[in-house]
């Protein structure tokens, strides 16, 4: 049986922040589909999953200031299970998950309104769930015709993920094994592909991107993921340079490097690795140049990433090394942008180095929660973009605290234009880990895969 524990503490803990007289309502996420008549693959919400563990579409949880939790689900029938699967059903919700009580969906307008009348603030998550803000003014206006009645209706609506978002900012010790064992298995499946990206190449066949990509699906799979974490980018030579490219026909060729981000989702939670490596198993003498660059740059930013610094604190050491880097390798001619505090400020850097170097990562890839310090939003200075022109609104940046877990990904991305050195034209380079914060450091969970090149090349030659 799963352990509730986790899910009830959660629980708890929004309880005692929406106050003695609120009350908190969180859908799941909704089936969509695919076409005619099959859906997508299903996936639940993760909010909604975060505070209960449970994976079943058409649900809905409620929970109030006095600690007590709802859960609407789907009702036992036999002859939709037949076809679609068991059901838990809301008799055995409350001891499989342990929740208050547990009603069918099909009473949930029935029974909000009975929830929500006499309590002071209705919390649920804006602009994530379509209709919903319908939903519940339509609940508040049927409490509200009972108001003669000497019912009391809800006065304030606020949003939930505010909440939510502090508490999954930091991972509980169960969140964190989850997240280990993910980035094992896709650590497992970056090494599959490497692995097969060279031998189908010393064998003479004809290798796709879409082939190391069946490489990565397959591994997931085998050890237990549900499904990847996104969409797997397997970038071939020059689409390499495209960030967000997707896992295609393009051949692999001899001579040219494979970027590969990809991670499998477990229980719930996405890990997210990126790699480049040579498609035969050797770097060129360009290609380590500017591998063995943005490596330095990576492991500057891992150094930054610990308690107590910004959240922008990796971003800027790696920024320091790439431009110095440039500088150094002839991407940037020091004549036209100056030493490296002028590219810095100039943002010169920008043509090969376009994204920030990590964002948080989660049960969503792109996980929830503020990159400002919350104590500091009203600290607030403004700057002139030097590429854009744009005022932006600088506030200061979150400060890492023990149980974060931020990506850590520099890169260069080398389009051909003029003046840039044709011996690195086309060529895409990024290297991404996942890190923990901890309290002397940070704890890198995807090293299960190396990065330095010539450990890439002694693992594609095995």
């Amino acid at each position: 049986m799963t352990d509730t524990t986790p899910y009830a503490q959660r629980r708890a803990r929004v309880a005692q922040a929406i106050g003695p007289n609120g009350i908190a309502l969180i859908p799941t996420a909704l089936e969509r589909p695919r076409n005619r008549d099959t859906d997508f693959i299903y996936r639940h919400d993760s909010y909604f999953y975060y505070l209960t563990g449970f994976t079943e579409p058409n649900a809905f949880l409620v929970i109030t200031g006095d600690g007590r939790s709802t859960l609407f689900c789907q009702a036992k029938d036999l002859e939709r299970e037949i076809w679609d699967g068991i059901r838990l059903g809301p008799d055995a919700a409350p001891a499989a998950l342990g929740v208050s009580a547990a009603h069918a969906i099909g009473e949930l307008d029935a029974q909000l309104p009975k929830l929500i009348e006499n309590r002071d603030t209705v919390w649920f998550p804006f602009a994530i769930h379509a209709g919903l803000e319908a939903r519940v003014g339509g609940w508040l206006e049927r409490v509200r015709a009972r108001v003669r009645f000497g019912a009391i209706c809800p006065e304030q609506q606020r949003d939930l993920c505010g909440v939510l978002d502090e508490m999954r900012l930091v991972k509980d010790a169960h969140e964190q094994d989850v997240m280990r064992r993910a980035s094992q298995i896709s650590a497992d499946a970056h090494i599959r592909a490497m692995q097969r990206c060279a031998a189908m190449l010393r064998a003479g066949q004809d290798v796709r991107e879409y082939h190391l990509d069946a490489e990565l699906l397959h591994e997931f799979r085998q050890h237990g993921s549900q499904y990847p974490a996104y969409g797997s980018i397997v970038a071939a030579g020059a689409n390499a340079c495209v960030l967000h490219y997707r896992a295609d026909a393009a051949p692999v060729r001899d001579g040219e490097l494979v970027l590969i981000d990809a991670g499998c989702e477990l229980d719930g939670y996405a890990s997210d690795i990126t790699r480049t490596f040579p498609a035969n198993g050797r770097f060129s003498g360009p290609q380590r140049t500017l591998y063995e660059l943005v490596l330095a740059s990576q492991e500057a930013a891992i150094a930054a990433t610990k308690a107590g610094a910004r959240f922008t604190d990796p971003h800027e050491a790696t920024v320091k090394v790439l431009a110095q880097g440039m500088l150094d390798v002839g991407l940037l001619d020091k004549n036209r942008v100056g030493g490296l505090d002028d590219v810095i400020e100039r943002r010169a850097y920008f043509p090969f180095y376009m994204h920030r170097t990590g964002h948080w990562l989660g049960m969503d890839v792109h996980d929830c929660g503020s990159y400002v310090e919350p104590g500091e939003v009203g600290q607030v200075s403004e700057r002139k973009d030097p590429l854009s022109g744009e005022t932006i609104t600088n506030r200061p940046s979150r400060i890492l605290r023990p149980g974060m877990v931020l990506t850590i990904e520099p890169g260069l991305y080398v389009r051909p234009a003029e003046g840039v050195p044709e011996t690195f034209h086309n060529i895409g380079i990024r290297i991404e880990d996942d890190a923990i914060v901890t309290d002397t450091g940070c704890e890198l969970i995807t090293r299960g895969v190396p990065v330095h090149p010539d450990e890439i090349e002694r693992l594609m030659r095995g």
